[in-house]
């Protein structure tokens, strides 16, 4: 039986990373964690006018994407767990499709969550580009990507090369994937899988296709999960269940469409302020500072 690890598989929209967790999971026997992107309300009217919905999309996925990876510490008490996507492409896509105040908030609750998050034991990053990823996306054939751009897959493209360049969190295995099938190229997935193997130090690998890919050698920072944790105090739990309830009142506010812009807004700043006070004061209860 394989030990539980974490692996995350990475790279631009219409690559092939969940379509890969998939082909992977029966082999590794493991917990699929899948990004849950069709649950944003406000995705087909970014795609549509991206400057205009753009901070209520990326915080709607940083809250959905946060709730999710609190999830993975206590998958792995079983099972590996593969996911679909790293917690850090969130601020990737936001570093992006935000400016000026809407991203000084953004950066403010997500340097909060990332603290809290159970790093991968390996990413794969997938590669491609952009005419490559743009005939995956026409050919998956999603209605809301239907407006998508070449122009913003490209910069979409460059933001990861750019981001895995200076990855250090944790071993990073690349792929070029350009003409890599190994959707219908059963070669293909078993040299893919015989990568993975070989990186997480599980089992026998064996070299079958001369792609290009190169595994980091970044030192892995510890995680939650190998951590022995004391029992949570009444007070942590107390905190805990706060800093929950803000968040939920966070992401209600943002799936309001009705009344003027302005207000909601404002009312977003307001509520952010109230997550922040609530979630700092969570830190402190347990001791976490954010500056690890």
């Amino acid at each position: 039986m394989i030990d539980p690890f974490f692996l995350a598989i990475e790279g631009a929209i219409g690559v092939g990373k969940t379509t890969l967790a998939r082909l992977l999971q029966p082999r590794f026997k493991a917990e699929l964690v899948l990004e849950a992107f069709e649950e944003n309300p406000f995705l087909s009217d970014f795609y549509g006018d991206r400057a205009r919905y753009a901070f209520q999309t990326q915080m709607f996925f940083l809250l959905s994407r946060y709730r999710q990876q609190q999830e993975i510490p206590s998958a792995m008490a079983n099972r590996p767990v593969i996911g679909d996507y790293t917690f850090g492409k969130d601020a990737l896509f936001a570093r992006l499709n935000l400016e000026g105040d809407e991203l000084e908030m953004y950066r403010r609750l997500y340097t909060v969550l990332a603290d809290r998050i159970v790093l991968p034991d390996l990413v794969i990053y997938l590669r491609a580009e952009p005419d490559v990823l743009m005939a995956r996306i026409a050919a998956r054939d999603r209605p809301y990507e239907r407006e998508m751009d070449r122009d913003y897959i490209a910069r979409v493209a460059a933001a990861y090369e750019r981001h895995f360049a200076n990855y250090t969190a944790t071993s990073v295995l690349s792929i070029d994937t350009n003409d890599l099938n190994y959707v219908q190229d059963p070669s293909a997935l078993a040299f893919v899988e015989g990568k993975v193997r070989k990186a997480l130090g599980i089992g026998a690998y064996q070299q079958s296709l001369p792609q290009m890919e190169e595994v980091g050698k970044a030192q892995m920072r510890p995680t939650p999960s190998r951590a022995a944790h004391k029992a949570p105090s009444e007070w942590t739990v107390r905190e805990f269940l706060a800093a929950n309830e803000a968040m939920a009142r966070l992401g209600v506010l943002l799936t309001k469409r009705e009344g003027d812009a302005g207000e909601r807004i404002s009312q977003l700043r307001a509520v952010l302020d109230q997550t922040m006070r609530r979630l700092s004061s969570l830190a402190d209860s347990i001791g976490a500072d954010g500056t690890s």
